[in-house]
């Protein structure tokens, strides 16, 4: 793949900030969208817009469709084994929170376990919070190791006969940490659990296979993955989906209505209530075809042959603190400090470069606090950024240095 020739594929990529070409290394928040996929919105809003499951006319027809159409992409993209186990959402945290309302609050008693790891995402934390007060199941967490890994063996000391869930990142989105899903998976089944995967940071990066992975929930957002916002879905095992109650209730998630009781459509119509987010899925497809095209394979052999030189670069700058595991061991982003430069102050100074990177606690405070800081930057590459980029990250926290002062550094 060539990285330079995808970047004209994206125009908001074309333009300076602050005088400087932009160098977009916050990837990991959202990534751009190429002109494909604006071009299929727009395509879909200027041609087909209407309601879907409804209208027996021309447009609702094509607007039913191309977003069912969009449904099966994702079935394929995933290795799903039917389109129907797949849940369209606002994105990761609304799956989330569909499996934790949905699934876990109906299913778990008092003296239940729900297994996670310090290193989620407040939206695979707090659901798995509020489930665990609402049932009275306990929360429980994998220790991770000093690199910001977890290990198989804490993974069978932590998961218990009493675990009934376990919640885990595939990606770490502060240490680009690469969980080992399958034998975590594997762990948990043989224990009498269920495992959730929070997607949203490996599905833009990397071939990702459900059905190899044995995971039972997988959620993903689109617009880390070149589609709009608010587009997600949730993938389910069908058995685990069909025992699942419904969250939002109104029109098309029905089958009958009485006065005093309804009943539910099929599998997936029955979590989408409302009218859906047609355009956004109609996005999603184009986008899934446009990351198929380059080669998910191609994708994350690039982001680590970046996260591999940012680390050599952004090592050998005195004063760096880099975070998390060794680059073979993490996905395409970098963690840092700069000395007792605030991370904020960091990322501003960046940005008159025209560099964009990302600055705080991540949505992930226990994290900044078993790091003991109280916020990061963090550099996140996708497949349209290059070692030049990386170049100028580096050029400019040199830079960074300077005005702030080095004696202030390290």
């Amino acid at each position: 793949m060539d990285p330079i020739a995808l970047k004209s594929e994206f125009p908001i990529l074309q333009q300076d900030i602050n005088g400087h070409p932009l160098v977009y290394l916050d990837n990991g928040a959202t990534t751009q969208k190429p002109r494909s996929v604006i071009e299929a919105v727009k395509r879909y809003y200027e041609w087909d817009n209407a309601n879907v499951h409804r209208g027996v006319h021309t447009l609702g027809s094509r607007a039913t469709d191309a977003y069912e159409g969009a449904r099966e992409k994702v079935a394929r993209f995933l290795n799903v084994p039917a389109s129907r186990q797949i849940i369209f959402t606002r994105g990761t945290t609304t799956a989330l929170n569909l499996v934790a309302s949905g699934y876990a609050r109906q299913t778990l008693r008092e003296g239940d376990e729900i297994v996670i790891t310090p290193m989620e995402h407040h939206s695979n934390l707090i659901p798995w919070q509020q489930a665990a007060k609402a049932t009275g199941a306990t929360l429980k967490y994998i220790p991770l190791q000093p690199n910001g890994t977890v290990t198989l063996e804490d993974v069978e000391a932590t998961v218990t006969e009493r675990t009934k869930i376990v919640a885990i990142t595939y990606v770490s989105n502060v240490l680009g940490t690469i969980n080992p899903i399958a034998e975590i998976a594997k762990i948990a089944h043989r224990k009498g659990a269920i495992i959730v995967v929070d997607g949203a940071q490996s599905t833009p990066h990397m071939k990702v296979d459900v059905q190899a992975l044995d995971v039972d929930f997988y959620a993903f957002s689109g617009h880390k993955m070149c589609a709009p916002t608010g587009i997600g879905a949730l993938y389910g095992k069908a058995q685990l989906l069909e025992r699942m109650e419904p969250i939002e209730f109104g029109g098309e998630m029905i089958d009958f209505v009485e006065l005093h009781d309804s009943t539910w459509k099929e599998l997936p119509w029955k979590f989408e209530g409302g009218t859906p987010i047609i355009a956004g899925a109609v996005g999603l497809g184009a986008a899934i075809d446009f990351l198929e095209q380059i080669g998910l394979d191609n994708i994350e052999s690039h982001e680590h042959r970046l996260v591999r030189y940012a680390m050599d670069r952004l090592s050998s700058i005195d004063g760096v603190t880099i975070y998390g595991p060794p680059a073979d061991q993490r996905a395409g982003l970098v963690t840092f400090n700069l000395g007792d430069v605030h991370p904020h102050d960091v990322a501003t100074v960046l940005d008159t470069e025209g560099i964009a990177v990302r600055a705080g606690h991540h949505c992930c405070q226990p994290l900044m606090r078993w790091l003991k800081v109280s916020a990061t930057a963090r550099a996140s590459f996708y497949l349209y950024n290059t070692e030049q980029d990386i170049d100028r990250l580096a050029e400019s926290l040199v830079k960074t240095k300077e005005f702030f002062g080095y004696e202030s550094i390290g």
